[in-house]
């Protein structure tokens, strides 16, 4: 079975229970395979980044396998606003935020709902200097475990979207991207755009940010906030010290 994001945004969650933690969100548009069903409780992979966990069967619209891989195939379509509206037959509107897909819409076979999108769109890869434009659009976004949206958003999930809105896929967590791309040895190689990822005590790798120019770096850390990046780390001029450890740099485009 397979199955469509048409709400604003699902939250996907780590156990089949309202109570579990959220790992993830689901924004509008996304499609995905459900692996399993309970009687509240749907196990899906999203066809994205294949991230599993648990969704509310109540907050989905099944699609046919059909329509699944025409979806998978396509280009991807996203809203490239903080926030637009999409219209229902019966005139009402949906708010969906900043990376909704909306590629569905433009096909009449996979449009179930016969929803309209009048908003402004993006598709295909962007150059390199585009991805700190589109960082600052999420500029003081609250920091949200599992977020993926400028109302709140987590460091991996912020430069998931980023990326994603530039036509680049990044897995879903700071440890699976930072097996992405190719890893560079010193901050004075890298370039605006590329990542870095900071790790624990036990060196598992906790923390991403994209670099900008003169070693600042934007990030998820209480709110998307930039801050100074040395060969130690983040380093916060508020509280004057840095709060996470560098590990590696890695350029992914």
């Amino acid at each position: 079975m397979f199955g469509i994001c048409n709400l604003a945004m699902i939250p996907l969650r780590f156990e089949p229970s309202d109570k579990s933690e959220i790992v993830s969100q689901i924004l509008f548009g996304e499609h995905f395979e459900i692996l399993e069903q309970m009687k509240q409780w749907s196990r899906i992979k999203v066809h994205y980044d294949e991230y599993e966990g648990w969704i509310d069967s109540k907050q989905l619209q099944l699609i046919s396998e059909s329509n699944f891989n025409q979806l998978s195939a396509e280009t991807i379509i996203l809203n490239s606003d903080l926030i637009e509206y999409i219209t229902t037959p019966d005139n009402q509107l949906i708010p969906i935020p900043l990376g909704s897909s909306v590629s569905f819409i433009n096909n009449s076979e996979i449009n179930i709902s016969n929803f309209e999108f009048d908003g402004t769109k993006t598709s295909g890869k962007k150059t390199k200097e585009h991805l700190i434009k589109t960082a600052f659009m999420y500029l003081n976004a609250p920091y949200l475990w599992g977020g993926k949206t400028p109302f709140g958003i987590d460091c991996s999930g912020f430069t998931q979207m980023v990326y994603k809105l530039n036509g680049y896929k990044l897995l879903r967590d700071a440890s699976q991207q930072s097996k992405q791309g190719e890893a560079l040895s010193f901050i004075e190689e890298s370039e605006p755009g590329d990542l870095a990822f900071f790790d624990n005590e036990e060196g598992n790798i906790i923390h991403v940010g994209i670099i900008m120019d003169d070693n600042y770096i934007i990030h998820a850390s209480g709110k998307v906030r930039i801050d100074r990046l040395d060969h130690l780390g983040i380093f916060n001029a508020e509280t004057n010290k840095h709060t996470h450890k560098l590990r590696v740099i890695k350029k992914i485009i």
